[in-house]
């Protein structure tokens, strides 16, 4: 059974993780602007990107969905591929949900706020979490998406090409870190190539997204190499 008392040495409660994830809060609220700028030019108009970071707060996957469908992609492979990049939240969910408390929607309303940030702030090293940290974490982290969400939304327009700026990279460049960090074992090498190969061989055939979603398929590699 979990518990809410820090552990020795370990500081937490609400204001704590409000000040440990302050320095996080400028990146995520550029990373917020550049979604916004992108969602906008991709035709999304004003309300669709903030009502999107409102309910779903997860940029890989609002990322995903606005490039697919901006690129002429499927709604259907869109889904597919948030819901993909947002599979993650099912272990982390399960990891902290000993620690949120009262009624379901209240457990609901907790919930939106763990992410991978507010999920490694709140974490004590042994197994267990910290609700308030995680709580405060995830509160001002929360904040932080929809003001850079906003002011990309409504200064897009003052930008120009989000292309002039380099902001259509953002997309390719948060999943090329996050590929980095895979290839140190030799299963996570195994599933970037055949997850690369599947890639370019679908591009030059299928509609924008659905490589994405096939490559995805390469991850079974790894798992029968483990």
């Amino acid at each position: 059974m979990s518990s809410d008392r820090p552990a020795a040495g370990k500081k937490a409660g609400f204001a704590y993780g409000v000040r440990a994830a302050l320095p996080l809060c400028v990146a995520l609220v550029a990373f917020g602007a550049s979604f916004g700028v992108l969602a906008r030019a991709n035709g999304f108009g004003v309300m669709a990107p903030i009502v999107m970071s409102l309910t779903t707060f997860t940029g890989a996957s609002q990322f995903a969905t606005v490039s697919i469908l901006g690129d002429g992609g499927g709604l259907g492979a869109a889904v597919v591929a948030a819901i993909l990049l947002a599979s993650r939240y099912l272990p982390i969910g399960l990891s902290v949900a000993p620690v949120l408390r009262g009624s379901r929607a209240a457990r609901f309303g907790q919930a939106q706020l763990v992410i991978d940030e507010s999920w490694a702030v709140a974490n004590r090293g042994d197994g267990t979490f910290d609700r308030g940290t995680l709580l405060g974490a995830g509160a001002v982290l929360y904040l932080s998406w929809q003001a850079g969400t906003v002011a990309g939304v409504f200064g897009g327009n003052f930008l120009g090409d989000p292309r002039d700026y380099g902001l259509d990279a953002a997309f390719p460049a948060l999943f090329f870190v996050l590929l980095v960090s895979q290839l140190k074992s030799r299963e996570g090498a195994v599933a970037a190539l055949a997850g690369a190969g599947i890639a370019l061989l679908l591009v030059p055939f299928t509609r924008a997204g659905v490589p994405i979603v096939a490559a995805s398929l390469a991850c079974f590699a790894g798992w029968w190499r483990r």
